[in-house]
């Protein structure tokens, strides 16, 4: 088992068995028998892997194991197998946390998610989608009006939520189903912290439109596209877009789509596409804005002020939970949460932060 969180470690860190043998002094060979359990490192050495990794020590002896089963990414191709995996494997590390915590409770304090009746169990036709994002939205008590904050909304539905530091453009996020060893399943999100609030959120709506259709698109329906068209939907559903921007358009301003995407949290070019899907507007009409959009380079950079980033809060918010019930430690608190233990006492205290003091 030391072997193998050695080698996911390593991968998670981007790290080939040479990079790391030239990180704690040894040979590629060293490395490869650490891993495959031939050897054991001691102490010194395995405090060393685990800043070369970017871990804490205590992540080679958790217990709690974690299987991602139907793995899907939303990426470019130049993202690469390599990167995937390492994303795959620090997900794994996330999700093993909160299992954790989850299993210090005596019953389940989140919820287990459960697609909505609303959701047909054959979707044969995408102008379907429109409806069904509807019925979720009845299903899930969540109106016809914004939803202010996607995660917590997702989060509180029973989804495992993750922001990863992903320093590379070309990944946006990722859904799986995490499975334990005694059978538990939990559905999981994970989105980059690089982008915007706003691709952030439509990301996650993507992902949970993968979800919602698992296995459910009949032959000859794209399966991207489907999930783009009811991320859309959801976000920003058809009577809203029509009560917003009418129900017929010559042309939309793009200060009008500007102050819907902070209204809705879903992009400027994200509500030309809805006007376009309602309607609203006819195809020449989304063309010309399009152009517009590349002409003055708002597909790599929407103009004005961002949407702010979406911030997973339950994890957090369980830790402290637990502590206050006396179901885990504070040391065990400041663990799961990956800071030093007096850090956490004075942040449970609420205490003022001293930069110094963690230098």
């Amino acid at each position: 088992m030391l072997g193998q969180r050695i080698h996911q470690a390593r991968l998670s860190a981007g790290l080939t068995l040479e990079a790391l043998g030239q990180r704690l002094g040894v040979t590629k060979a060293a490395v490869r028998k650490y891993e495959n359990g031939e050897v054991t490192p001691d102490s010194a050495k395995l405090l060393a892997i685990a800043g070369a990794c970017g871990v804490r020590t205590e992540y080679f002896f958790r217990k709690t194991a974690v299987h991602l089963n139907d793995v899907e990414f939303r990426k470019q191709s130049g993202f690469g197998v390599k990167r995937a995996e390492a994303v795959k494997i620090r997900v794994t590390e996330k999700i093993e946390k909160r299992i954790e915590l989850l299993n210090a409770f005596p019953t389940r304090p989140i919820p287990e998610f459960a697609v909505p009746d609303g959701v047909p169990e054959k979707v044969d036709d995408p102008e379907a989608l429109e409806q069904i994002a509807d019925e979720v939205r009845q299903a899930w008590s969540l109106g016809l009006n914004p939803i202010g904050d996607l995660t917590d909304t997702l989060e509180n539905l029973g989804f495992m939520i993750l922001a990863v530091n992903i320093d590379h453009k070309a990944f946006s996020g990722m859904t799986a189903m995490a499975v334990t060893a005694d059978g538990q399943q939990y559905p999981v999100i994970a989105v980059s912290t690089s982008w915007p609030g706003d691709r952030q959120r439509f990301t996650l709506a993507h992902e949970l439109a993968h979800v919602l259709l698992a296995g459910r698109l009949a032959a000859g329906i794209d399966e991207e596209k489907a999930c783009d068209r009811l991320a859309g939907a959801f976000l920003a559903p058809q009577s809203a877009v029509i009560h917003e921007l009418g129900e017929r358009r010559h042309r939309l301003e793009p200060r009008e789509l500007y102050r819907l995407k902070h209204e809705y949290g879903l992009s400027m070019a994200g509500w030309a596409m809805r006007a376009l899907q309602c309607e609203i507007i006819p195809h020449s009409s989304f063309q010309s804005l399009m152009r517009m959009f590349s002409a003055r380079r708002w597909k790599r950079q929407e103009p004005g002020e961002p949407i702010a980033a979406e911030t997973p809060k339950q994890f957090e918010q369980l830790v402290y939970h637990a502590v206050g019930e006396e179901l885990i430690s504070e040391a065990k608190a400041a663990e799961l949460l990956g800071i030093p233990r007096m850090q956490f006492y004075r942040e449970r205290c609420m205490e003022p932060q001293d930069a110094a003091a963690y230098q």
